[in-house]
């Protein structure tokens, strides 16, 4: 047995607006988009977005099980995901203008203790995408 690809799916309140942001912000193109799923690639690298529509929770008499759907609108902007990189300073130059850094990476990539250099996005909602490229293993 061989596990081959992980591919991240990202909880966004409006699906049509995350794809254009991935799109136009961070360059990725849209290999499928019905509505509420939508599946994106930047070179090798894949990524889903699902749309956490469901408010049905903001009008339920008790909070005891606020999950039930899976898809209710609180749950966009929780996730986070990881994007192996050849060229991460070529990418954060690139998306400079873009105005999509997370805070901790306004000032550049850095490098970590564990072997990467890397930087760190937030979509629309908040969902962290962070880019990243091994210097050392």
């Amino acid at each position: 047995m061989t596990l081959s690809q992980a591919i991240p799916a990202l909880p966004v309140r409006d699906a049509s607006a995350a794809v254009e942001f991935y799109r136009d912000r961070l360059g990725f193109e849209v290999l499928h988009h019905d509505g509420g799923f939508a599946v994106l690639s930047r070179d090798d690298a894949l990524l889903h977005l699902w749309e956490a529509g469901d408010e049905s929770w903001s009008k339920r008499d008790s909070i005891e099980r606020p999950v039930r759907s899976g898809a209710e609108s609180f749950i966009a902007g929780t996730a986070s995901c990881r994007i192996r990189v050849e060229g991460v300073d070529e990418l954060y130059d690139e998306l400079r203008p873009s105005d999509v850094f997370h805070p901790v990476s306004k000032d550049g990539v850095e490098d970590t203790d564990f072997g990467s250099r890397e930087f760190a996005t937030l979509d629309l909602d908040g969902n962290l995408v962070t880019f990243f490229e091994w210097v050392a293993r």
